[in-house]
């Protein structure tokens, strides 16, 4: 086993030790005091994923993909291996390596693995990221990947109930856009759909190419 196990409200409290990422305040948030907080730290290896002991639902959430299409999460990746990113495109640096990362881990995987794996990248920027300019972005990260954009109000709904903070869009003092969120990816077995494994922004390739492939059968690393 390469994981560290964590409890459920110590991983809803990782998503604010994370929130640098893409700018922002990383103050703020549903924080559970510093006990949990010292708990995440001691318990997650920053180039490791980390199992969850009490796993999280698939969120209801139902969006638009990059083909203008309406996509429902819990129906189009039922029974199958998924790995879930909330991001945005204008990201100067996390959000692209995350993905980036993910694409040349999937990249290794074999033709029927891939078959039967879904990456899915839900923007927290959804009045930038459009269907259109969503759908170049993501396909140079991986040709296979799902972009999803919508009302941001039920995007932050469904990354709350995973323990992933996010933000609406704020204007620094450069008038750059910036979007605060967490970073983690959420990784949800084909088994039961439930997410057992969150991996946060130090996870490299390597482990997404050595964890994909027990992930898609349906193991923990």
């Amino acid at each position: 086993m390469h994981l560290r196990k964590i409890s459920t409200t110590a991983a809803a409290l990782a998503a604010t030790l994370v929130l640098a990422a893409c700018g922002g305040d990383p103050a703020g948030g549903d924080g559970d005091g510093d006990e949990a907080a010292a708990e995440v730290r001691s318990a997650h290896a920053a180039d490791e994923g980390t199992v969850l002991d009490a796993p999280f639902d698939k969120p209801e959430l139902v969006l638009t993909d990059t083909n203008g299409e309406e996509y429902d999460f819990v129906e189009r990746t039922a029974g199958r291996a998924t790995l879930l990113y909330f991001g945005y495109t204008h990201c100067p640096d996390i959000c692209p390596l995350t993905m980036s990362n993910i694409g040349i881990a999937s990249a290794g995987l074999t033709e029927e693995q891939r078959a039967q794996l879904d990456v899915v990248f839900v923007t927290t920027d959804p009045e930038r990221d459009t269907p259109e300019s969503l759908g170049p972005w993501l396909e140079a990260q991986g040709p296979d990947f799902t972009g999803l954009t919508g009302d941001f109000a039920t995007i932050q709904e469904a990354a709350r109930s995973l323990g992933v903070h996010i933000e609406p869009s704020t204007e620094d003092e450069n008038g750059d856009i910036i979007s605060t969120h967490g970073t983690q990816v959420i990784a949800f077995l084909p088994t039961d759909d439930r997410a057992h494994v969150v991996y946060t922004e130090g996870v490299t390739s390597d482990t997404f190419a050595r964890d994909l492939p027990g992930l898609i059968e349906g193991e923990l690393p």
